[in-house]
């Protein structure tokens, strides 16, 4: 199976492509889609559904796996990145493939065995469980990556199903 992480945003968004074959899993791709802050944001918007779009078709995953939003501090900023959330999963959607949303807490579980890990400590268990020379980087490809693995560790329990 085929499975596309992605960790959200606007500015940087984060996306890896894995392969889940039983309990053991291969990295396909994995990289990232920035926009410019001088850019207005609805064009914004646009350009990340278009790659993210582009990315799908060319890799056609079977789901797409996706990190629950987590802020505490600036509103304005959560809301942003939550309608690039939006475009982020309407891509998946609009491409007829099942999209799954995980916690920061469930994502360090499956990854690590320990939901309050260090971001180091994700990192470092992605190179491992991808058998990856290196850590992924930027940090938002490897955040991508764990998400991917998340759901890859979760395809017997479909509760964080979100559509299919």
């Amino acid at each position: 199976m085929i499975i596309i992480g992605v960790d959200p945003g606007i500015a940087t968004v984060g996306y890896g492509i894995i392969e889940c074959i039983g309990n053991s899993y291969k990295a396909v791709e994995h990289g990232t889609i920035e926009t410019s802050a001088d850019v207005m944001f609805p064009l914004r918007l646009q350009a990340v559904y278009k790659e993210l779009s582009e990315i799908i078709k060319f890799f056609k995953p079977e789901d797409m796996a996706i990190e629950e939003l987590f802020f505490n501090k600036n509103v304005k900023t959560a809301i942003r990145v939550g309608h690039a959330r939006g475009v982020e999963i309407l891509a998946a959607v609009d491409h007829n493939i099942g999209v799954y949303e995980y916690t920061p807490l469930q994502i360090k579980q499956a990854v690590v065995g320990y939901g309050r890990a260090e971001k180091h400590q994700v990192q470092e268990m992605v190179k491992i469980l991808l058998n990856l020379k290196d850590i992924p980087k930027p940090d938002d490809a490897a955040d991508a990556l764990a998400v991917a693995i998340c759901h890859g560790s979760s395809l017997k329990f479909k509760d964080s199903f979100i559509m299919k």
